[in-house]
């Protein structure tokens, strides 16, 4: 298991409720939490496959919202 760590600019729930599908529809995502506290909105993903964070990126901005990668 590897894992994906995202800034993000997702601040509020209805934020994370935009995502949740997009991200839930990586069947390489075994699992995932957002930190809407933390000062970057930390998205960490637990993945199978590191080479899927540009897809994740890509899915996230279709969602209407920005991820950085900061850590493989």
């Amino acid at each position: 298991m590897e894992t994906l760590n995202f800034k993000t600019n997702i601040q509020t729930s209805d934020d994370v409720a935009a995502v949740t599908q997009p991200i839930n529809d990586f069947e390489q995502v075994d699992g995932w939490n957002l930190d809407t506290t933390a000062p970057d909105h930390l998205l960490t993903v637990q993945t199978t496959d590191t080479r899927i964070a540009d897809q994740l990126q890509e899915a996230i901005r279709q969602a209407g919202f920005q991820a950085t990668l900061v850590k493989r």
